[in-house]
């Protein structure tokens, strides 16, 4: 079966910790795919919210 997980965090480092705490858990066969975004939100820098994505595709044993 091919399952998602979805991660989604404001600092680019929180992304990273989770993603590969998650990755550590599952065999290198096992991944099919990473997607990867940000997204910055706020009209000026003062205000600007940025939002890390990613999504890991992998498959279940």
């Amino acid at each position: 079966m091919v399952k998602v997980k979805v991660f989604d965090y404001e600092h680019e480092k929180d992304l990273e910790k989770e993603m590969n705490a998650f990755l550590k858990d599952i065999a290198e066969d096992q991944l099919l795919d990473i997607k990867y975004d940000v997204a910055a939100i706020g009209e000026d820098e003062d205000e600007q919210i940025y939002c890390f994505s990613a999504m890991i595709v992998y498959r279940t044993k």
